[in-house]
């Protein structure tokens, strides 16, 4: 079994770099770390202390890699998996990429010899660095995230046509200018809900360059889009915010300034976070159940397990709902669909 001054001995640096460099510590340049965790691949390393009894026993962990551990969302991913591998006996060991591409290789790399397989959610990574990062012997299934030429089972929802469905029904509404807020530019959902929007502004409603307003998913740049929106900078008459972070910020800035929802304008979000509910008025938005995200992924990586060969072929793509609540209006009939695709 290869050791780490082997590692250091291929990557042609000292010990405490290649330490660094597979921890996901400073003061490593990014050429010498893209050596170290070559090396790593290469000579099948594996950091922690417990892997040898791997050849003997399993670890009964499921590694879980996130871009945040905060916020509804995730938390609601985290309780869909948890419920699938408590029933199964499994244990979950969590870990956050924080964003950043060294941190996403130092947390998979750090689930090396813990765990028996790995769930990992790469909204931002290019499949070929993600190819490096990942152990071809581990199993693992991806959220959210098209595993393309990897040929990796994943858990995906179909944005495109969710954001497609809620512009729709907003112009059905009585809507003439709607305004989105969009997620940030690198993340896959978020441009995808951007462009399910814009298609269904064209098609629908005849609007060739509809109003964007830049947001990152938080509730801060809803609020700052309230502000914009406030100040008369953009006419609207209803607001999609590609997630309820946002739309939850947006209704709060908005109320600051004693615009009222939906009378003055109505707001809505996507994936229906538990706090959408409870919100008053509550928000439209469109339903993706993110618990089972995170427990389709589950079973997935459940059947890996078991000895079964799975691929991008066994991909799970969810469809989310369009659920009519008070920020648009309140209850109607459901919005015949015009069945659009990408």
């Amino acid at each position: 079994m290869a050791t780490l001054r082997d590692v250091a001995r291929e990557a042609g640096v000292s010990v405490a770099t290649a330490s660094r460099a597979i921890n996901g510590l400073g003061n490593v340049t990014a050429p010498t770390r893209a050596a170290v965790m070559a090396a790593v691949k290469k000579l099948n390393f594996v950091p922690h202390s417990g892997a040898r009894s791997l050849t003997r026993r399993r670890t009964d962990t499921v590694g879980v890699i996130l871009p945040d551990l905060f916020g509804e969302f995730f938390s609601e991913i985290i309780r869909g998996i948890d419920l699938v591998a408590h029933e199964s006996g499994m244990h979950l060991l969590l870990g956050n990429m924080h964003g950043s591409t060294h941190e996403t290789a130092a947390a998979i790399a750090a689930m090396r010899g813990r765990v028996d397989g790995l769930l990992v959610m790469p909204p931002d990574l290019k499949p070929e660095l993600l190819a490096d990062y990942l152990d071809p012997a581990l199993p693992t299934v991806l959220l959210n995230y098209d595993a393309g030429p990897l040929d990796l089972p994943f858990v995906a929802v179909d944005n495109y046509q969710g954001a497609y469905r809620m512009t729709e029904a907003l112009l059905a509404r009585g809507a003439k200018q709607v305004v989105h807020i969009a997620g940030p530019k690198h993340n896959r959902d978020a441009r995808d809900r951007q462009r399910g929007f814009t298609d269904a502004m064209a098609k629908i409603g005849g609007v060739r360059t509809p109003a964007i307003l830049p947001g990152d998913f938080s509730e801060e740049s809803g609020a700052q889009a309230a502000r914009l929106l406030v100040q008369g900078q953009l006419p609207a008459d209803a607001v999609f915010a590609a997630n309820d972070q946002m739309a939850v910020g947006l209704i709060a800035g908005l109320a600051e300034a004693g615009k009222s929802v939906p009378s003055d304008i109505m707001v809505a979000g996507f994936d229906d976070i538990p706090l959408a509910r409870h919100l008053n008025p509550s928000l439209s938005t469109m339903q993706v159940h993110i618990d089972r995200l995170g427990s389709t992924a589950m079973m997935l990586l459940l059947r890996m397990l078991r000895g079964e060969t799975l691929g991008a072929a066994n991909a799970t793509i969810l469809t989310p709902e369009l659920v009519i609540r008070g920020t648009t209006g309140g209850e109607t009939a459901p919005v015949p669909s015009s069945g659009a695709r990408p």
